[in-house]
């Protein structure tokens, strides 16, 4: 990204909503309550600033035009009546019980560990059906098992779960995971809170405060772990779809709308994309790592990791493919480790794979470089939604593009869409 479109034009005035610390040399750093000057937007998500006369980027998602106290003003930063009321509707539900490849995961979880879940006392959080407590229930023998749900949701869990006769184990309770009250520790806590982007709608956050109150002291987690893989890969069908269409359409030159397309459709992340395992341009790598027993809340505010790729084969460099795998360690020491990978070596799931667009396709040949690092940001306002920037830089040394250094930074916005 470059400062471009800054001109003679008075600065626009700004004031920060929350502290931001510089990801870069080319990023500026405030903390809340600071007046800054906007000099140029050559993005939506990324702004030229100048605060006490150093300038540089700063995301525009952490700024408001008025001094104010934006907490008063906010009237639902988690958006939870929208969230809990998506899941209070069959269509979710449908989505992710016809997700075999998710669906079974837990189940097998579940099997495998039958034995050790004798006697536990088992939550899972974020029930929804109470497709997992009733796995529990039929497939071992948990002396209870506490099915929290805090969508409407809940009302017919109780029912499926006496329509399936479990009602002597599952204890539905209706409730955000930082209101309910149960009656004893825990010894296992289940719960599937994944979204898009591994983080998308931070339903983590629940699961760790959760974990905080709820699980004893040698307690299991489920998922255990959690990797976030990214590889560079081609796109060419989807380029050709929103991007190249506009070249010569019947024969007439719409190349103006171009700069609109990339605008419109590659400034956000392309969810339900489905890769290849042809289009990757080098080797997958896992580029962050969750451990889910000993990530903090306040860890999630800003996720950091860092890539290396070894271009494979020649190619079109369109952008990056991400997705996540979760694992589930054994109740038994040395047992089986069961994982759910939503990558493309993988069977489906529901979530598929995530598309970041470059705005510009690079070409890349065998032995090139990618380095770069990522940054998952968390919204300091919309506490469900969060930002993705990737730095990157191209080494070459081929014939092509001999001593080629190719440097760019990039965001996209992941927020609440319809495809999600």
């Amino acid at each position: 990204m470059q400062a471009e479109g800054e001109d003679d034009a008075p600065p626009e005035e700004r004031f920060a909503r929350s502290d931001f610390t510089a990801g870069g040399s080319d990023q500026l750093s405030f903390s809340k309550g600071d007046k800054l000057l906007i000099h140029a937007k050559p993005s939506s998500d990324w702004w030229w600033a100048e605060l006490l006369g150093v300038r540089g980027y700063v995301p525009a998602s952490y700024l408001q035009e008025e001094e104010e106290e934006e907490e008063a003003s906010l009237e639902d930063p988690w958006q939870d009546e929208e969230y809990f009321g998506s899941y209070g509707m069959l269509r979710l539900h449908l989505e992710m019980l016809s997700d075999k490849s998710r669906t079974e995961a837990y189940r097998q979880v579940i099997l495998s560990n039958s034995a050790s879940l004798r006697s536990k006392v088992v939550m899972d959080l974020g029930c929804g059906t109470g497709i997992i407590s009733l796995f529990c229930a039929q497939l071992a023998q948990p002396s209870v098992v506490y099915a929290v749900e805090a969508s409407s949701m809940a009302e017919y869990t109780r029912q499926l779960v006496k329509q399936n006769e479990c009602q002597e184990v599952v204890t539905v309770l209706q409730g955000r995971a930082e209101e309910i009250e149960l009656p004893e520790q825990v010894d296992v806590l289940v719960s599937e809170w994944m979204g898009n982007c591994l983080l998308f709608e931070f339903m983590v956050e629940s699961v760790l405060l959760a974990r905080d109150r709820w699980l004893r002291e040698g307690g299991v987690m489920w998922p255990s772990s959690a990797a976030f893989t990214l590889v560079p890969c081609q796109a060419d069908r989807y380029y050709a779809e929103k991007m190249a269409f506009w070249e010569r359409p019947y024969g007439l030159d719409f190349t103006p709308l171009q700069p609109l397309a990339k605008q419109e459709f590659f400034t956000k992340p392309k969810f339900s994309h489905l890769i290849e395992p042809s289009e990757c341009l080098s080797a997958p790598s896992d580029v962050i790592c969750l451990d889910m027993y000993t990530i903090q809340v306040k860890d999630l505010e800003e996720i950091r990791g860092q890539f290396h790729f070894d271009v494979e084969k020649p190619g079109v460099f369109h952008g990056f493919t991400a997705w996540f795998t979760v694992y589930f360690e054994s109740l038994q020491t040395g047992g089986p480790t069961v994982e759910l990978n939503t990558g493309p070596n993988a069977e489906p799931t529901h979530w598929k794979q995530t598309l970041f667009m470059l705005d510009r396709p690079v070409s890349v040949y065998t032995g090139d470089s990618i380095r770069g690092t990522i940054v998952l940001r968390r919204n300091p306002v919309w506490r469900r939604h969060m930002s993705v920037t990737l730095h990157w830089n191209i080494d070459s040394s081929s014939m092509e593009t001999s001593n080629c250094k190719i440097q760019e930074k990039v965001a996209w916005r992941v927020e609440q869409t319809e495809e999600v």
